[in-house]
């Protein structure tokens, strides 16, 4: 029998969805790097809760200092971060990017694809060029090196990508399915701007879906910003739900000493 869902399990499969290149587990936080690209491959994962928590955020502080990093932490909304976000108000910490974590678990899903189509959507295991570039021009932070970066990021997990095409031939919208564990992460979901709400995003979401259900993935998670209501409608009308939540906390810049 599967193991269920948990908001613990999702944590696991979300870092191995999204592993960053550099990390160290201290055996309660896990820190992770990846030279600042994407928030996720750059904070600290707080699997578990220290006896001390400002003796912790002082080393995870000089793990990122070392690496010319601001110090980010991921918390997840639940009573294991109550004694850390209160270290973390004191010391004035910011709160960013509140996310939504959605499930779907069952149900009915799409007949399998033609190889390599689904619905008029190309399928593929590797990122073509294109894909990359489409995804980076909407997600992306950075050129041609962070690019490589996240590439990496993205080829170390077995994944299944989809990338719908205007009637021009050029793409329109891309997405990916991280594959870990007999379960599938939606992940990349992008839409160049002009063909925005003309039901591409729900082409590449069809297309996952039942690309994950011929290789037997019947239990699906996936990310959205708690802001962006026209993803999570999408997201709702696929069935998915919310199961849980997270933001970022990101130490405040310090002031330079002036030399006045």
């Amino acid at each position: 029998m599967a193991q269920e869902m948990s908001l613990g399990l999702i944590e696991e499969l979300m870092d191995r969805a999204w592993p960053a290149p550099d990390r160290e587990d201290t055996g309660g936080w896990v820190m992770r790097a990846a030279e600042g690209v994407t928030q996720r491959a750059n904070s600290v994962w707080t699997r578990e809760q220290p006896d001390d928590h400002e003796s912790a955020v002082r080393a995870a502080t000089r793990w990122y200092r070392s690496r010319r990093l601001p110090l980010i932490f991921q918390i997840f909304e639940d009573e294991r971060s109550t004694g850390l976000n209160a270290v973390l108000d004191a010391q004035r910490f910011t709160r960013q990017s509140e996310t939504l974590i959605m499930v779907r678990q069952g149900g009915t899903l799409p007949a399998a694809p033609r190889d390599g189509w689904a619905n008029g959507v190309e399928i593929s295991e590797e990122p073509s060029e294109e894909w990359l570039r489409l995804w980076w021009s909407v997600d992306g932070r950075g050129g041609d090196a962070e690019l490589e970066i996240a590439r990496n990021i993205l080829s170390s997990c077995p994944s299944i990508y989809a990338l719908v095409r205007d009637d021009d031939g050029a793409p329109a919208a891309v997405g990916r399915l991280a594959l870990v564990e007999g379960r599938g992460g939606i992940y990349c979901m992008a839409t160049a701007a002009k063909h925005r709400r003309r039901g591409c995003g729900r082409q590449v979401l069809d297309a996952l879906l039942t690309a994950g259900s011929r290789r037997g993935v019947s239990e699906f998670w996936l990310l959205v910003m708690a802001s962006n209501t026209g993803a999570r409608a999408l997201y709702e009308g696929a069935r998915f739900a919310e199961h849980g939540r997270y933001l970022y906390r990101q130490a405040r810049p310090q002031r330079a000493l002036s030399g006045c």
